[in-house]
């Protein structure tokens, strides 16, 4: 406890630092991607009004139902471009700077979002909603990336797991505020679609006293000294002499290389093992079943004989298990290390996940399952939060060096706003077809991912970037080494053979 204190009161200002990247980074994307659920029925009448008030016409539903479908989905397409412009950004002005303008742009987003009922325009909102998409492009990347860069080596699991965190306070914050009692209700929607312009400008104000990234410093602008400053600055007086020798050896085996662009790092073979990696566990966590989880929870709660002016207090139950399985999860991290954390997590999850489906199908015999039901929700959550929610986080910070980072995480990003879009367009297909089934799909994805990052993930806990980077080239000159041998085994036998 003493030690915890004494950490906390040295690094004071780099705690400060990190509660000022989360609530402008992914806390705004968790409460963008929620809030809109809350608002829903609110906009699609102020759209139905608003054409009524123009053309003299109630709209069709099907002309409604693609108006709305395009406010929900102009988010997604914002949110691609906005990752593709994330790394020439970070890589240009740096992380710093790439959030302030991003700042910028999502407090003229949510001006636009506030003001649209007054102007009678849900093309405001169309257009704010853009924008925002935008804005989650860029902040996801840089908050991730500039966390990563500022914590020392004892502490990195820990500060990239505050991401997570930061990204399931922004759904439990759209949960809180969307209730009807606060701003959930037909006369205050569009004050709970501005609140991310709020949050952003408490960004812009206070990140400018705060330095930008050590490694930044050193490996791109080649600043000895600001790096050293930045350092003290974050992380109080002490001796940093490791962290800073192990961006110098970065900084030699990158000497002479400039900061890729997305099309060099596909085209350079020694990254192709962290972009598998990398894309493996992002792809395992857009599949690993939260969306069916969220989307069977109220439906779970109602078959539980939950009350329905309740159900949303429940919800926020969950959403606040999340936040403190993944604040667990960032105190156990730089003890038990990212790989046990992720294939373990997707084993509990997947074992979870079976439970949950014998009482779906048991519920109607027993009733006692339906209960059963509920908590095993809050328990997937709670595996989540305390394995991959924060793991994958961390693992995709830690695999790349400098030069290749901005471009791996806009490629990453790409991945991950193509798999909410088509999640989101072929998952209620998927539920009509099965129903309660589809869980069936998601344990496979859950226990295959598990086997493969338990083979071929190597541990990244307290080691340099320099010395992961490494193991993936052992890793990969193993491989090469296996195939040279049984190359030259098959020749031997064929030339036997011949004799």
């Amino acid at each position: 406890m003493a030690g915890f204190l004494s950490d906390l009161v040295q690094y004071r200002k780099l705690v400060l630092m990190i509660l000022v990247l989360g609530i402008g980074g992914t806390h705004l994307s968790g409460f963008q991607m929620s809030v809109i659920n809350y608002t829903s029925p609110y906009i699609q009448q102020f759209i139905n009004q608003t054409w009524l008030e123009r053309y003299g016409s109630v709209l069709q539903q099907e002309t409604l139902t693609f108006l709305w479908s395009c406010v929900v989905s102009v988010y997604c397409v914002g949110g691609m471009l906005g990752c593709l412009c994330s790394g020439y950004l970070a890589a240009k002005y740096g992380k710093k700077k790439s959030l302030l303008f991003n700042d910028v742009v999502l407090i003229i987003a949510t001006l636009l979002t506030g003001f649209s009922r007054r102007a009678k325009s849900f093309e405001m909102i169309l257009t704010g909603r853009f924008l925002e998409g935008i804005g989650a492009g860029i902040h996801m990347n840089a908050h991730v990336q500039y966390a990563g860069e500022i914590s020392p080596k004892k502490l990195r699991g820990f500060v990239n797991v505050t991401s997570s965190v930061f990204l399931a306070l922004g759904k439990a914050v759209a949960r809180i505020l969307g209730l009807r009692d606060l701003l959930g209700t037909e006369d205050m929607w569009n004050v709970l679609l501005s609140f991310s312009g709020l949050v952003a400008l408490i960004q812009l104000l206070f990140l400018p006293f705060f330095p930008e990234s050590p490694a930044y410093l050193l490996l791109q602008k080649g600043d000895k000294a600001g790096c050293l400053k930045a350092m003290k600055q974050l992380w109080g007086e002490g001796n940093y002499h490791t962290e800073f020798d192990d961006m110098m050896k970065e900084k030699a085996v990158t000497k002479g290389t400039k900061i890729m662009n997305v099309l060099e790092v596909l085209k350079e073979r020694s990254v192709f093992p962290q972009l598998s990696t990398m894309l493996l566990i992002l792809l395992s966590l857009q599949l690993c079943g939260l969306s069916a989880i969220t989307f069977y929870t109220s439906e779970i709660f109602r078959t539980a004989s939950v009350q329905e002016s309740i159900i949303p207090y429940v919800s926020l139950g969950v959403s606040i298990s999340e936040i403190i399985s993944i604040i667990f999860c960032s105190s156990i991290i730089d003890r038990f290390g990212r790989r046990l954390l992720l294939w373990g997590g997707y084993l509990l999850m997947a074992l979870i996940l079976v439970l949950l489906e014998m009482s779906l199908l048991l519920s109607d015999q027993f009733l006692w399952m339906r209960y059963c039901s509920v908590i095993l929700i809050f328990l997937f959550i709670i595996a989540y939060g305390i394995g991959p929610a924060g793991a994958v986080i961390s693992v995709t910070t830690e695999i790349f060096t400098l030069s290749t980072r901005s471009s791996a995480f806009v490629i990453g990003g790409i991945v991950i706003w193509l798999g909410l879009t088509f999640t989101g367009m072929l998952f209620p297909f998927a539920v009509m077809l099965l129903g309660p089934f589809c869980f069936l799909i998601f344990i496979a994805v859950l226990v295959i991912s598990a086997i493969l990052i338990y083979l071929f993930l190597p541990e990244t806990k307290g080691k340099s970037i320099s010395e992961i980077t490494e193991e993936f080239k052992t890793c990969q000159f193993k491989k090469k080494r296996h195939q040279t041998v049984e190359k030259n085994s098959t020749e031997e036998k064929t030339f036997c053979t011949r004799l």
